[in-house]
């Protein structure tokens, strides 16, 4: 299994927030050692390696996670939390999920 993490780098050359966020989590937890590789999205270059990779697969917000299979399958994770449970096989609780996921969707919200 091949682990490759995308994170931004916005138009005015600042980091995205939420990647750096998840960056030290991911350091914090002891888990950067499953990370096999970080692309940078870039805004300002159309051409950087993340920002190719997230037209090739159609994403379109960071940070964000492709998991590829031994046998070639890919997996692309835009939810942390759901990430570490699947592929990390860490206890997450999910409240923390789906706040994520609220936070990245503002148009969806309770029922």
């Amino acid at each position: 299994m091949k682990i490759t993490l995308v994170k931004k780098i916005l138009a005015d050359g600042s980091p995205c927030k939420k990647c750096g966020e998840v960056f030290n989590r991911l350091e914090e937890s002891g888990h950067m050692d499953r990370i096999d590789e970080i692309l940078v999205a870039d805004e300002r270059d159309p051409t950087s390696a993340g920002m190719l990779l997230a037209a090739e697969l159609q994403v379109d917000r960071a940070p964000f996670f492709v998991v590829e299979q031994d046998d070639g399958s890919q997996q692309v994770y835009t939810v942390y939390f759901k990430f570490v449970k699947e592929v990390l096989d860490q206890i997450t609780e999910e409240k923390d999920e789906l706040k994520e996921i609220l936070h990245n969707n503002p148009d969806l919200d309770f029922l």
